[in-house]
């Protein structure tokens, strides 16, 4: 492989390589001696840029700070010169109304932030649900050598000698306390015992599928993302991904070349081989829009049909994160995934750069319940369908293998809600009437109407039926879902309400079939109610007038393109910055 020189790093041009190098660069140096620098340590070694998420408010990434240290101590090791900068940190648990919203603004931060400074590498920190795919759609328009390092999930939590899982678990309490069936001092012992290490959550949400993903695109070195948080292989990863970034640079191991139509048809296989997130459809999309592939909705549906659900994790599982990593972790499950016909592409390049395959081959797996084979699969498909029909014309996702599969096939009455406050206010109200059969529509929930398409999907089943034994109905929304959640949950459906789609048309009591067989999502009504209520309709106002949510709302895209940003996600000229 052909080794860059000295003064093809980007970095030369701005420190050049002798102090007559010019004025500019003299300033340059200069200002790094006042760092306390001293040109020896920097001049002709890749400058690496640390992009790290860490904060005070995110719980997930409270790590983060300590593990850039080891990550720099790689770096040091390697003969690189690291340099750590803060970036966004999109807390799942506290930025509202949700960190959907501000997924474009870390993107287009990490990848300003490595094409305006000096970096000839990046080392990418993240792991909370939206962090991975910015800090990735970052670094692939950007397009430098960059290799992730994932948070990692946390310890698996604990409530009276049982294991809980963050998410899951709470939804699952939080209804036996609406149905009376436990009270306050359970909640309380919940509350103190469900998180209780740094990490994102151990469930299979959003954060650990899109962490998987990111080591199935070949984002990752071999076994990233499944290492808990406070364990000691994740010091000793960290560290090593400091020392492979410096080798990448002089590889000159850029994203284009491994972030390929092949690296992205695998991450698709490997999030429904584990009954991943379907945040990560639009997540995916989104990345490889700008990796420059087209990867549609219709892909996902397809590599569904073909790839089985592998992985018994929470919540279409039994088990947790903790457990997954101790089986045997992502490699072990690519390896048994490696074993179904066209599932994998192995001969792609990944950040090692050796080939994909090398990395899966022969992994034993140490506990066969937790990391199914193909002959043991939990499902012989993956587990999310996309949906079409005339109430989501341009698409909708279920996860079908988190729903009651009385539920699959169902046609029922529609119980319409125009926004989220209302749908909490009018719930519980009996004048509703309704039943276990009846089908909860929450509109003015996507990306322009949440806005930001908050996580609102699985609505609420009011009090009197959780107290009659109802645990499932089906549910349809233009929002999103938790990763951590579960139910016959009907999301994403595009075009959303807000714009104008087919959903902000649907009246309460019009009957609505769902077949997830079919892929079917369909409003029973004649065609000349629907020119009808077409004619009538009025667009809502604007949510935003000025700042970031006007720029939101002006360029978003909708769920099934990936809700980029238009003039990010599209090919274009952006000119490298004249450093002299």
């Amino acid at each position: 492989m052909t080794q860059k020189k000295p003064e093809e790093l980007r970095s030369y041009r701005w420190f050049g390589g002798e102090r007559t190098s010019g004025l500019r660069a003299f300033g340059h140096r200069s200002r790094m001696r006042q760092l306390g620098v001293e040109p020896e340590e920097h001049l002709g070694k890749p400058l690496i840029v640390i992009l790290n998420t860490w904060s005070d408010i995110n719980p997930c990434h409270m790590h983060l700070r300590q593990r850039a240290e080891q990550v720099k101590r790689g770096v040091l090791e390697a003969g690189g010169f690291p340099v750590e900068m803060p970036v966004a940190t999109l807390s799942e648990t506290f930025q509202k109304p949700t960190p959907m919203m501000y997924r474009n603004l870390l993107a287009m931060e990490a990848e300003e932030l490595l094409r305006s400074y000096p970096a000839d590498g990046a080392v990418l920190m993240g792991g909370c649900d939206k962090t991975t795919p910015a800090l990735l759609m970052g670094a692939a328009s950007a397009n430098i050598p960059a290799i992730y390092v994932t948070a990692g999930p946390m310890l698996r939590g604990n409530f009276r000698g049982q294991p809980v899982g963050s998410g899951t678990d709470v939804w699952k309490f939080w209804d036996d306390a609406r149905a009376g069936l436990i009270g306050d001092c359970e909640l309380a012992e919940l509350e103190c015992g469900i998180a209780r290490s740094p990490g994102h959550c151990m469930t299979m949400g959003t954060a650990s599928t899109m962490t998987s993903a990111a080591e199935a695109l070949g984002m990752t070195l071999p076994g990233m993302a499944s290492i808990p948080a406070v364990d000691s292989a994740h010091y000793r990863m960290a560290a090593a991904s400091g020392r492979r970034i410096v080798g990448m640079v002089w590889e000159d191991l850029t994203p284009d070349t491994i972030l390929t139509r092949e690296a992205f048809e695998d991450a698709v296989a490997t999030v429904l081989a584990l009954g991943g997130s379907t945040n990560a459809f639009i997540h995916l999309i989104a990345m490889a829009g700008r990796a420059g592939v087209d990867l549609t909705l219709d892909d996902f549906d397809a590599i569904s049909r073909r790839v089985p659900w592998l992985a018994n994790i929470r919540p279409s599982g039994k088990y947790l994160m903790e457990d997954f990593y101790v089986a045997g972790g992502l490699p072990a499950l690519l390896g048994q995934l490696a074993m179904v016909p066209g599932a994998l592409h192995p001969e792609r390049v990944t950040v090692t750069g050796r080939p994909f395959g090398e990395n899966i081959t022969d992994v034993p797996v140490h506990n066969p319940d937790v990391i199914r084979s193909p002959d043991t699969a939990l499902a012989a498909e993956g587990g999310v369908a996309v949906l079409r029909g005339n109430l989501a014309p341009d698409g909708a996702v279920i996860k079908h293998i988190a729903a009651e599969p009385r539920l699959i096939k169902h046609t029922g009455p529609a119980v319409v809600f125009d926004s989220y406050s209302e749908l909490q206010a009018r719930i519980n109200d009996p004048a509703l009437n309704i039943t276990p059969d009846s089908v909860l529509v929450l509109r003015n929930a996507g990306p322009k109407g949440g806005p930001g398409m908050p996580e609102y999907g699985m609505l609420p089943i009011p009090d009197y039926l959780l107290a009659q034994g109802v645990r499932d109905m089906v549910r349809i929304s233009d929002a999103r879902m938790s990763g951590t959640s579960y139910g016959a949950c009907v999301l994403h459906v595009a075009p959303e309400a807000f714009t104008g789609g087919p959903l902000a048309l649907v009246q309460t009591g019009d009957l609505i079939t769902l077949d997830v067989a079919a892929r079917e999502l369909s409003l029973d009504i004649p065609e000349r109610a629907w020119s009808q209520r077409r004619e009538q309709w009025q667009p809502p106002e604007p949510k935003f007038e000025r700042g970031y949510g006007a720029l939101y709302t002006e360029h978003i895209t909708q769920a099934n393109e990936g809700c980029d940003f238009g003039f990010l996600a599209r090919r274009g000229r952006n000119p490298e910055p004249n450093a002299q």
